[in-house]
């Protein structure tokens, strides 16, 4: 028998167990954590040497098995996983912003976390029960860490009750007000991700503070454990600057640093910081000193100038308020042959977004462990070198552009017309040409009015803003200092405590993402950061609404035409025909670009013009046509027998009239009465088994 020791506890009506045995024994520490039938392995393993980096290199993989959901994908020739899906990038994010505000940043020695989900039972979320042994296996490693951190999963659906860690089934086929992930310790809350359709900011705090609470069972759960099982922690050397060599330096940057670092523009304020350090490592070797580790003493100092006279003077490095918007600008309808295109400019701060229009048909294929569907609706983000005054390697998207186009996408969402109102495929791509703070909000901004531009029938407007936090000392006898910072830019995002951005309408809140870089935030604070973060929202929105104030009522004419038709499921056939021998006749003959059939009978087509278009909605209402007894048609005889004559009565349908049925009275030969090409108006008789009954005979009678 395997030995193992488990841990075992009942959460929201569900069992939750961490297990520990030999299984991955040469990590620094293993955690199998099951949650219902969800199960997930996370191994949590250091480096043994430091690295020469300034940064700590902290590295959270979340690795996506098809076996775990019973699945067998993949492409064609190579069925296995291969790069992982933008779903489990989003994961793997998520759960390392959650952890890593807990190890000290000055660490530098490699430590990686692998999350690899075992088994998934298509209901409970892999997420929740990933962070949670994540947080277990740096507990009880001897992995220098100041945990442990927990997340619960909320959904309320409309006229619902809030849900926490809700299963798949309880939170499909109902429209959703919020769903969102929480994390944090006993006390403050570190991470969040959300998505909702117009929240209050009220309700939205009032489910931070229960999240809060159930978090607290998971952090008691998991401090029952780590005595019983933890490893004394290893001895890991931390940065620190010589003594020395850091008095010197702060010598030489007294009433030089302030010049250096609040300077608005972004450019010049780059230029003239380096020039100040090329001063400083001239004057540290005159001094006889050797001037390495010098940059890391800089940024401490800069850190500590911001904090100091933000929390005593109110003075942003820009000399804004604190509540202060940067210069807006926006634009729309910039290219032509762009469905359609905007440019949304937030200080230094440049996002052009580009709006395209398909058919239904180019739909994105959606095949992940959790996931297998379309998305109709696409929003890209692309962060190019140049956007920073870098040079950098072109590729595809990273991590931060996936997770930057996810968070604005997630924003956007809500406000995008069903397909029924608006049967397109919708892709926008955000560019950003220059970024000094919170790009993915500007591309929020910039999506939303090139959606409008190109005539999407968006719900309402969306802008987002970022906010941030400069916390001060916390002391025993009064409450911790903190002030709260609107559209936070370079250095303020870079040298502030908090990130939090909030995308929403005039109404309310539709995203937020929020990490931290100190232990957390309490529900009190986060409440001050919405309340402000509305009234900077409905400030951009009007600035917006100045540029275009509603889509416009035309599509651009280089956008397709599509119509859409509903046929009998059981008539979809006769469309498609032999080999796709109809659909391919149609679209040829009649130039339209694509034909789409839905299971349901949906049929929508794609074309150039609306004459195109048309002409294949004809074809395919006469090749479905339902006809029914009583119903007049005109048609021209296509083949005369002995016993009657076959009307085409169009779209691949015929009838036949009767030689009976041609007049009143005995007719001996039809060819008396009918000619080969004769268009003639009868009545339908008969409707059996696909084959239709005509008479001329009855048609006269009636009159």
């Amino acid at each position: 028998m395997l030995e193992s020791k488990e841990f075992s506890i009942d959460f929201q009506g569900k069992p939750l167990s961490l297990k520990v045995s030999k299984i991955a024994e040469q990590a620094n520490s293993a955690v199998l954590g099951q949650y219902g039938d969800t199960v997930v392995l996370v191994t949590a393993t250091m480096g043994e040497k430091d690295r020469d980096t300034d940064y700590f290199p902290l590295v959270v993989d979340y690795e996506e098995k098809f076996y775990a959901a019973g699945k067998i994908i993949g492409s064609r020739f190579i069925r296995r996983e291969g790069r992982p899906s933008e779903e489990a990038i989003l994961s793997g994010r998520m759960i390392d912003r959650a952890l890593r505000p807990f190890f000290n940043s000055r660490m530098r020695r490699d430590v990686q976390i692998v999350i690899t989900i075992l088994s998934y039972d298509e209901e409970n979320d892999p997420d929740f029960i990933s962070l949670l042994s994540a947080s277990t296996a740096l507990a009880i490693s001897d992995i220098p860490w100041n945990g442990p951190v927990a997340g619960v999963r909320l959904a309320k659906m409309k006229g619902g009750n809030l849900m926490i860690n809700p299963t798949k089934t309880e939170i499909s086929g109902s429209e959703f007000l919020f769903e969102s992930f929480v994390a944090g310790n006993e006390s403050k809350i570190n991470m969040i991700e959300l998505a909702a359709n117009e929240v209050s900011e009220k309700e939205v705090i009032s489910s931070f503070e229960t999240a809060q609470e159930e978090i607290k069972k998971l952090i008691k759960f998991q401090k029952e454990i780590i005595p019983k099982i933890s490893k004394p922690k290893a001895e890991v050397l931390l940065v620190e600057p010589d003594p020395n060599l850091k008095h010197k330096v702060q010598e030489f940057l007294k009433n030089k640093l302030e010049n250096a670092v609040y300077v608005s523009d972004k450019a010049q304020q780059r230029h003239i910081l380096r020039k100040l350090k090329e001063d400083l490592k001239e004057h540290l070797v005159s001094e006889g000193l050797i001037p390495e580790g010098i940059d890391a003493i800089v940024e401490e100092e800069i850190d500590a100038l911001i904090h100091k006279n933000i929390l005593e003077k109110d003075m942003r490095p820009d000399s804004r308020k604190l509540d202060e918007v940067r210069a807006l600008f926006g634009q729309v309808g910039l290219f032509k042959r762009l469905h359609g295109s905007a440019l949304f400019f937030r200080g230094s701060t440049q996002s052009l977004a580009v709006t395209t229009l398909a058919a239904p048909g180019q739909e994105q294929m959606i095949e992940t462990m959790e996931v297998s569907g379309k998305r109709r609706f696409m929003l890209h983000y692309n962060f190019p070198p140049y956007s920073v005054g870098e040079i950098g390697r072109l590729g595809g998207p990273g991590r931060r552009e996936v997770g930057h186009g996810a968070l604005a996408e997630k924003a956007i969402r809500s406000i995008i017309p069903s397909k029924e109102e608006f049967p397109y495929t919708i892709r926008v791509v955000s560019e950003i040409l220059s970024s000094n703070g919170s790009s993915s909000m500007a591309t929020v901004c910039s999506s939303v009015l090139s959606l409008m531009d190109a005539g999407v029938p968006i719900k309402k407007p969306v802008a987002g803003i970022a906010m941030g936090i400069i916390m001060g000392q916390a002391t025993s006898d009064k409450r911790q200092d903190y002030k709260v910072l609107t559209d936070i830019q370079g250095p303020e995002d870079h040298y502030g405590d908090m990130d939090c951005k909030v995308a929403g309408t005039t109404d309310g809140i539709t995203a937020i993402q929020m990490d931290v870089k100190i232990d957390g935030v309490t529900t009190e604070i986060l409440n001050d950061v919405l309340v402000q973060a509305k009234k900077a929202r409905l400030e951009i929105l009007e600035v917006m609404k100045s540029v275009i104030d509603k889509p416009r009522e035309k599509l651009s004419e280089f956008a397709p035409i599509i119509l859409t038709i509903n046929i009998s499921p059981e008539r979809i056939g006769e469309v498609i025909g032999p080999g796709g021998k109809m659909i391919n006749m149609i679209i040829k003959d009649t130039g339209v670009t694509t034909i789409d059939i839905e299971q349901t009978g949906k049929v929508f087509v794609s074309a150039t013009t609306p004459e195109q278009a048309q002409a294949a909605i004809g074809f395919i209402q006469s090749l479905t046509k339902e006809f029914e007894v009583g119903e007049i048609i005109e048609g021209k005889i296509i083949k005369l027998l002995e016993f009657g004559a076959i009307v085409d009565l169009g779209g691949g349908n015929d009838g036949m009239i009767h030689i009976s049925e041609v007049k009143s009275g005995f007719v001996k030969d039809i060819n008396e009465v009918l000619k080969l090409g004769d268009v003639v108006r009868a009545k339908i008789i008969k409707v059996e088994n696909g084959k239709i009954g005509l008479s001329i005979k009855a048609l006269a009678e009636q009159k």
